[in-house]
C-alpha cells in the first residue's frame, strides 16, 4: 500500500508552488492513482478560470497536447490486434498521398510510432488556417475534429509536405526526432481502416469501454463547457486568456487533440496498470499491446527511451513510463509505474509550465523517496576549440525554434537559444549540458563519416545545422 509521510507531502507541494510560480500558472491538477482506481493523493492549485476565480475539481476539462500520442498509439496497436493491419507495412499503403520518393527505405508504421521517420522538424498545419481556407465555420458545418472532408484535405497537406523532404536525420528507425506530423498519418491510417473519424474511433473503442465520458478529440463542446479550463498562453509578450482549442492545433488530431480531466484520466492511467484491462473488467487491449508500447524503441535523451506514444526512464529504482504535453493553454503529464502499481496525472491550463518535473516529484514522493532530489552532477570536458568552430553556426527548426553555436573568446562553447544566451557545459565528445531550473536540457551533436556535424538534437527535436 502507498504512503505518503507528510514531510514529502509538503516538499511536493511547495515544489508545486515554486513550478507555478516560475510559469506563471493559473491553475494545476495534480493526482496519484493505484491500480485499483483510487484516487491516494489530489490537490488543485488555482483557477480553472482566474478572471472569475472558478476553482478545479476532478471534472474539470483540460488540454491533453501531445499525452493524445499515447492514444493514437493505442488506435494502432488494436487495429493491429484485430488483424486489419500490421505496423510492419509501410505507411504508403494505407495513404497513397504519402509516396515516401525520397526516403531511402520504406516508412513503416511502427517508425512513426516512436518518432523515427527520419523527418526534420516541419512548421506546423493548424486547423484555423486550413479550415479558413477550405471556407468551413464550425458554427456552420459542426465539429472538424469528425469532418471526413477536413482529414482528407489535411492528409493531403501533411503528406505532400513530408513527401517533399529530400534530406533526412537518416534511414527509416535509425534516430529520433520527434514528429508531429507523423502521428498526424497515424491518425489518419486510424479513420481509413475503421470507416469512423480518428475521433469517433477513439470514443467507441477506447473512452466509452473505459467511462471516460467528459474525454474528446472535439474543439466545440469542451469550449462551451463551464467546467473547462480557460487556457492561458503567452503571445508576443501579453497573455491571451480564452477556450479557443484551436489555437495552435495540428490539422490531423493524432498528435494532440486530446481534451479530459483528472477523474477520466484516472481510468485510462488504470488501464495501462492493469495491462489492457479497464476498471469495470473491459479489456480494451491485450496484454501483449500493453507490453509493446512500453518497450524500449529508440533513445530520446540519456537515460530515456521511446516506446509506441510512451517514454521509458529511470527515476531512481523505478522504471517509469510517460508522455507530457505542451501547445496554448495547455501543459500536461501522464505517468505510471508497474514497480509502485499506480500513476501520476498532471494538468495545467497555462502554456509552458514545467509539469514534467512536477510528475517526477510525485513520483518520487508516494516511492517514499524526497520528491526533490539533489540534481546529478556530471564530468565537465573541454572541448577543442578547432571542435567548437567545427560545431559553431546556426540550427534551425522548421517548427521556429533556432539556436546558435559559437567559439567564446576564452576558449569555451557559446549557445544562444532563440536569442537568448545560455551555458552550455560540455560533458561527453559531443554532448553539451544546459541546466534549466526544473530539469536539464542536453545538446547531442549529430555527426557521420559521410556528412560530416550535419545537425544536433536539443530536447527531443533535432534540428540541421544551416
Amino acid at each position: 500500500m502507498i504512503t505518503v509521510s507528510e514531510e514529502n507531502r509538503e516538499k511536493f507541494e511547495r515544489f508545486v508552488e515554486a513550478v507555478m510560480e516560475a510559469g506563471k500558472a493559473r491553475g494545476l491538477a495534480a493526482a496519484v492513482i493505484d491500480k485499483n482506481g483510487s484516487i491516494i493523493y489530489e490537490k488543485y492549485w488555482g483557477y480553472r478560470d482566474e478572471e472569475r476565480q472558478l476553482p478545479i475539481n476532478r471534472d474539470t476539462i483540460f488540454g491533453l497536447a501531445s499525452v493524445t500520442k499515447s492514444f493514437t498509439s493505442l488506435a494502432i496497436m488494436k487495429l493491429a490486434e484485430d488483424g486489419l493491419i500490421s505496423i510492419d507495412d509501410p505507411v504508403s499503403r494505407y495513404v497513397p498521398e504519402f509516396t515516401n520518393k525520397n526516403q531511402t527505405g520504406a516508412v513503416k508504421i511502427w517508425h512513426l510510432m516512436c518518432h523515427t521517420g527520419g523527418f526534420f522538424p516541419l512548421p506546423r498545419i493548424v486547423v484555423d488556417k486550413v479550415a479558413e481556407e477550405m471556407g468551413l465555420d464550425e458554427a456552420v458545418c459542426g465539429d472538424l475534429a469528425y469532418r471526413e472532408d477536413f482529414a482528407a484535405e489535411g492528409v493531403k497537406r501533411v503528406a505532400s509536405r513530408l513527401d517533399e523532404q529530400t534530406k533526412f536525420l537518416g534511414r527509416p528507425g535509425e534516430l529520433f526526432s520527434y514528429c508531429n506530423d507523423g502521428f498526424g498519418l497515424l491518425s489518419d491510417i486510424i479513420r481509413r481502416v475503421s470507416g469512423m473519424s480518428f475521433a469517433e474511433y477513439l470514443e467507441e473503442r477506447i473512452l466509452k469501454p473505459l467511462g471516460m465520458d467528459r474525454s474528446c478529440c472535439g474543439f466545440v463542446s469542451p469550449s462551451e463547457d463551464d467546467n473547462a479550463a480557460v487556457l492561458y498562453s503567452l503571445e508576443n509578450g501579453s497573455w491571451r486568456a480564452d477556450r479557443d482549442y484551436h489555437n495552435d492545433a495540428f490539422v490531423l488530431n493524432g498528435g494532440g487533440a486530446m481534451k479530459s480531466t483528472i477523474s477520466d484520466m484516472a481510468k485510462y492511467i488504470c488501464m495501462y496498470l492493469n495491462e489492457g484491462i479497464g476498471l469495470n473488467g473491459r479489456e480494451i487491449a491485450g496484454q501483449y499491446t500493453v507490453r509493446e508500447m512500453i518497450k524500449p524503441r529508440i533513445d530520446c535523451r540519456p537515460d530515456e527511451y521511446y516506446g509506441y506514444g510512451l517514454e521509458t526512464k529511470q527515476l531512481g529504482l523505478i522504471n517509469v513510463h510517460e508522455h507530457g504535453g505542451s501547445l496554448p493553454g495547455v501543459s500536461s503529464n501522464l505517468a505510471f509505474s508497474y514497480e509502485l502499481g499506480a500513476g501520476v496525472m498532471i494538468l495545467c491550463n497555462t502554456m509552458d509550465v514545467s509539469v514534467g518535473a512536477v510528475s517526477d516529484a510525485a513520483m518520487r514522493m508516494i516511492s517514499g523517496c524526497d520528491p526533490i532530489p539533489k540534481r546529478p552532477e556530471y564530468p565537465k570536458i573541454s572541448w577543442t576549440e578547432e571542435f567548437i568552430r567545427q560545431i559553431s553556426g546556426d540550427y534551425v527548426s522548421g517548427e521556429g525554434d533556432a539556436f546558435r553555436l559559437w567559439l567564446k573568446e576564452d576558449g569555451t562553447p557559446g549557445m544562444e537559444v532563440n536569442g537568448k544566451e545560455v551555458e552550455l557545459v560540455p560533458v561527453c565528445e559531443y554532448r553539451g549540458l544546459v541546466r534549466k531550473r526544473f530539469g536539464d536540457m542536453f545538446l547531442q551533436i549529430e555527426h557521420d563519416r559521410t556528412r560530416g556535424i550535419w545537425g544536433a538534437r536539443y530536447g527531443s527535436r533535432v534540428f540541421p545545422k544551416i
